[in-house]
């Protein structure tokens, strides 16, 4: 039971931040492509999120193997 419970949390620490990158860098290129001057404060707004979505997905990763 313990090594399915791990496997559903590994597949959830993977899923979940790789949407999550793919919308912070979506909102990202579609504020620049609507006002390009606003990319200097945009850009460090969106790396700051994947590298927390990225945390999250190395955490659930801790997790999966803990469990």
């Amino acid at each position: 039971m313990t090594g399915s419970l791990a496997i559903v949390g590994f597949g959830l620490s993977t899923i979940g931040p790789g949407l999550a990158t793919g919308l912070i860098f979506a909102a990202y290129i579609n504020g620049v492509a609507r006002q390009p001057e606003a990319r200097s404060v945009l850009q460090p707004i969106a790396f700051l999120g994947f590298a927390l979505a990225e945390a999250l997905a190395l955490f659930g990763l801790v997790l999966a193997f803990v469990l």
